[in-house]
Parts: structure tokens; sequence; C-alpha cells
């Protein structure tokens, strides 16, 4: 089999190659991690760890598909998406779990409607459905998500269960899902009604908004956990 280089001048190869090497960091740091904190927070942290592990087998698979063939098919994102955004989703569902028990339904909520917000958007954006609704429903699948965790049972809980620590953990894990998930609606407009934008460039802006929207939301869940059970014991 063929080698295939990294040139010095490949700077989308180079995101590939980088967010692959901090996936694969974060995942290790959170599953040692989980030995860190207090048996009530090691669900949560354990999930940012699966995150960052399963984000690592689609870096590694993307970075051979770019290097091969210097173009990267929306269904590879897609797939990573569809495992990685619902457990994150969830992750959120444990963190605040950690405090207070939410409802069951909850949990089941989030994760159909975080199931189906990645299914339309990959339907509308390969013309299964009609690229309008595939955007729209994706969009109300994100600000679903929001209203649970701004106005919801979450934000219920954190505002009024939750000590110093978990708010401002939650505060800045809702910060990422509100600003860093942006780019996916955003990028998934430019690339159905504005013209579209060129696979590298758009590869370049995934791969770096991955490393706040995965691997600095992990990092915020574990600082916080060990943060919370240092206070406790």
């Amino acid at each position: 089999m063929e080698l295939k280089l990294l040139q010095s001048t490949d700077i989308t190869g180079g995101t590939f190659s980088l967010t692959l090497a901090g996936m694969f960091a974060t995942a290790v740091l959170l599953f040692l991690g989980t030995g860190w904190v207090a048996k009530k927070w090691k669900l949560p942290v354990a999930l940012a760890g699966v995150v960052a592990l399963l984000a690592t087998a689609y870096y590694w698979q993307a970075r051979e598909v770019w290097l091969a063939a210097g173009q990267m098919p929306v269904i590879y994102r897609y797939i990573d998406w569809l495992i990685t955004v619902p457990i994150q989703v969830l992750t959120l569902y444990f963190f605040i779990g950690a405090v207070a028990r939410p409802p069951v339904g909850l949990f089941w909520r989030l994760l159909v409607v975080s199931v189906v917000m990645i299914l339309a958007r990959y339907m509308g954006e390969v013309d299964f459905m009609h690229p309008t609704l595939g955007f729209l429903i994706g969009i109300v699948g994100w600000l679903y998500i929001l209203g649970e965790i701004y106005f919801g049972k979450l934000g219920e809980i954190n505002s009024k269960s939750a000590t110093e620590t978990v708010q401002t953990g939650f505060f800045w894990l809702r910060l990422v899902v509100t600003v860093g998930w942006a780019i996916y609606p955003l990028c998934y407009f430019i690339a159905s009604f504005a013209g579209g934008v060129d696979e590298g460039t758009l590869s370049i802006v995934y791969n770096l908004a991955d490393f706040v929207n995965q691997i600095l939301f992990g990092l915020i869940i574990l600082f916080a956990a060990m943060k919370e059970s240092a206070s406790t014991r």
C-alpha cells in the first residue's frame, strides 16, 4: 500500500493531524480522569472520554481519506456526529444529574431530538429531503436543546441545586453548545444556500471548531468534576 505523506503546504491535512492528536490526548486524559473524581462524576467524565475516543477514530479515517483523495465526503462527518452529538447532549444530562436527577423522559427527548437534528441536516445536505426543510428541522432541534439547558429542567436544577463550581462549569458548557455549535448550521447554510465553499476550507473550519466543541467540552467537565470532588473530600 502506497504511503500518503502530509505535504508541508497542506494546511487542511495539517488540521486533520492536529485534531487527531488533540482528540487522542483528550480521550486518554478523560479516561484517566475518571479515577480522579468522586463516584457521581465518573459517568459524565467517561462519556466525554467516549466522545473524544470516537472522534479520534473519525479523524484517523478522515485524515487518510483526505491524504488519499484530497476531499472529504460529507457522509464521514455525519457518521461521527450521529454518534458523538447525542452522547454530548446526554453528557450534559448526566453532568446535572450528579447534582439532582432530571426526569427520565427528558433523557429520551434529548436523545431523540439530537439524533433527528443530525439526520435532518444530513438528509438536507445530500438532497434526500429539501435543503430548507433539513436546515429548519436541524435549527428547531438545536433550539430545543438550548431551551432545555437554559430554561428547562436542566437549567432549573443548575440554578437551584448546583454549587458554584457546577454552575460555572455548566455556564461554559452551555456557551460551547450555544456559540461553538452555531458553526454547524452556519456552514450548512453557506454550503446549501450561499454558493458553497471549497472542501478544504470547510474542513479546516470544522476541524478547528472541534477543539472547542469536543475537546474543550470534555476538559470543562473534567475540571468541574475534579474541583467539585476535591471540595467534598
